[in-house]
């Protein structure tokens, strides 16, 4: 009898054992799952420009930040795939005043939100502007501003940058 009780207890010691190293494994494999981050899907929407930089999202988002600190450019949002920028418009401008209506009841600023994302070599970066007629007011309005040469010329920039700093090879175009 008692060769039978030390049976018993061998085999729910074995079936314990077994069942502790699958949660072993199973809980290993999605440690290893969740240390590579998610990269977000981007859409490029209408107004917006984009460029790819050979470069990863990190060193992407580094060169950036790091370019608005030396400009003195506000950074408003700094997150793993997006850095939103804000600088300020000062004095008079009919331009804006007649496209937008005028920013009588506080500041009037252009608002930068490069979004961005892809793997170690290849980063694909988003860039959309806005003009905000009285910032952080009641009376705030923001408007899509499109791209143009001046603000690709910034993208450019920023490709470049990021580059530099990268271990990366060249993009081809």
């Amino acid at each position: 009898m008692a060769f039978l009780n030390s049976g018993k207890q061998m085999r729910h010691i074995l079936m314990i054992s077994l069942c502790a190293l699958s949660l072993a494994a199973c809980q290993g494999g999605s440690g290893r799952r969740a240390s590579l981050p998610d990269q977000p899907r981007l859409d490029v929407p209408a107004g917006a420009q984009s460029i790819n930089i050979a470069a990863a999202p990190t060193d992407v988002r580094a060169a950036l930040v790091s370019s608005a600190q030396e400009r003195g450019t506000v950074v408003l949002q700094d997150q793993a795939n997006m850095v939103v920028l804000e600088r300020p418009m000062l004095g008079a401008n009919p331009a804006l005043d007649s496209e937008f209506g005028p920013s009588d009841n506080g500041q009037r600023v252009i608002r930068i939100r490069v979004r961005f994302t892809g793997s170690p070599c290849q980063t694909l970066a988003v860039q959309d502007l806005a003009v905000v007629n009285n910032v952080r007011t009641a009376l705030e309005q923001s408007f899509v501003l499109p791209g143009n040469q001046n603000t690709m010329q910034s993208l450019q920039g920023l490709k470049s940058r990021a580059e530099q700093s990268s271990s990366c090879p060249p993009l081809s175009s």
